[in-house]
């Protein structure tokens, strides 16, 4: 009797990696302030049952998010992915504009007194 061992290599492909990126978190929420360059302040609504009476709690929670093009406004409905930290709060990254806010689009054609 003869064995014979064959050596296999796992290589990584693409398709492998690509699911890890895909993990990442992600939230749908109201932007509150744009007030700084390149950030957006979004405020996402948790709705969790209390453990205790099973009554729905909706709880708040501001989440700064890195907008490279400055195109979120106040009122838009945007998601959000999960990145590395981009600075002491920064932690995410705008995915895609879900709702333009109508508040934004009254701005955009009003015009401006200087």
């Amino acid at each position: 009797m003869t064995a014979t061992t064959e050596n296999t290599q796992v290589e990584a492909t693409p398709a492998t990696t690509a699911p890890a990126a895909g993990r990442r978190n992600e939230k749908v929420g109201n932007v509150v302030s744009t007030k700084m360059q390149k950030t957006i302040v979004v405020e996402v609504e948790m709705r969790k049952a209390h453990p205790k009476y099973k009554r729905i709690v909706k709880s708040n929670k501001k989440f700064y998010a890195h907008d490279e093009q400055n195109s979120a406004r106040v009122g838009d409905v945007v998601r959000i992915r999960e990145s590395r930290p981009l600075s002491k709060l920064k932690r995410w990254a705008l995915e895609e504009i879900v709702r333009r806010s109508s508040l934004s689009q009254i701005e955009d054609a009003a015009p401006k007194a200087v």
